[in-house]
């Protein structure tokens, strides 16, 4: 299925280091707003008190989420929990009050405007929790790592692996580097936006990759850039009926899911537009750097020796 077709082929190669810069300053500024601000950890990572109460009725979450930042908790997660009648809340640690101390506070203000309220549990998440959360969390992100780079490896060729994870990880720190500067939320849930965006950004790569390759079988007398330039230009219109309904879903999400989706879709949103990015200006390009060739991906036929096969 195609929008269009482009005749000619896009010369992506020709600016593939102007681009590639642009990409190397937005990574290192990525990099310094980690360093410089880090990241806003929520309450799983960085330990606090953990609510649940239950209402008679449908609980109204964005208006306990309201008084709850009337008490001075800002950016604490109210989340509907299980029946629409329960509500988880997440507070982070005080240095003022205790545990318990936070527990009465937030229920004599609930109850002040529903007496039917229940508090069912309260559970004090301790430091240790998040950093076992943070350490599983980079193993997750390791292993995926390691095996995009195992599968494009055994796939491909090992220039094309370097290239893509490459480009992954320049996605995964521009989307840290944007929750560092602004100071959203970093939570589970953006954490596993994170590392869907690897694997949906590598996606684009390998659809590209294949393409390339396929043109160094059929292509025989274009050279490098000129495979990757019509690899790229001839996938456009599957790039954009695939990410443009994909971004439509997530911006749904980011405008209509409410305070539980919203850092999740736009993690996700930052993570598809940097995706298409790097797939064709950092990924492809790398691989050409690292200087693919026809060799590299098409094994030479070996010519049948006029000894084999001869009676002695």
């Amino acid at each position: 299925m195609e929008l269009f077709r482009i005749k000619k082929d896009i010369p992506f190669m020709r600016h593939a280091l102007i681009f590639n810069v642009i990409s190397a300053l937005t990574f290192v500024a990525a990099v310094f707003f980690l360093l410089s601000k880090s990241l806003h950890f929520s309450v799983e990572f960085t330990g606090g008190t953990v609510l649940e109460v239950s209402y008679s009725k449908a609980a109204d979450v964005n208006g306990i989420r309201k008084m709850v930042e009337e008490l001075g908790y800002i950016d604490a997660p109210v989340q509907p929990f299980g029946k629409a009648e329960d509500v988880v809340i997440r507070l982070p640690v005080s240095k003022t009050m205790s545990s318990a101390q936070q527990a009465d506070q937030v229920m004599a203000a609930l109850k002040a405007k529903d007496p039917a309220v229940k508090l069912q549990r309260v559970e004090q998440v301790g430091a240790q929790v998040g950093d076992e959360l943070a350490h599983d969390g980079l193993m997750a992100l390791l292993f995926v790592v390691i095996g995009v780079m195992a599968y494009l490896a055994i796939r491909f060729e090992w220039k094309f692996a370097v290239a893509a994870i490459i480009a992954n990880l320049h996605d995964v720190v521009i989307i840290l580097g944007f929750f560092a500067f602004f100071q959203w939320e970093f939570n589970l849930s953006v954490l596993a936006a994170v590392l869907a965006v690897l694997g949906y950004s590598v996606n684009e790569s390998v659809v590209i990759f294949d393409r390339i390759r396929e043109n160094f079988r059929k292509q025989r007398k274009m050279s490098v850039k000129e495979v990757i330039d019509n690899a790229i230009t001839s996938t456009i219109s599957r790039t954009i009926i695939t990410h443009g309904c994909t971004q439509m879903m997530v911006l749904s999400m980011l405008l209509l899911g409410g305070p539980t989706l919203h850092y999740f879709a736009i993690a996700l949103t930052i993570g598809i537009c940097f995706g298409i990015y790097s797939s064709v200006f950092v990924a492809a390009a790398i691989a050409m750097w690292l200087g693919v060739s026809r060799e590299d991906l098409i094994k030479p036929v070996k010519e049948k020796d006029d000894t084999d096969g001869a009676v002695v």
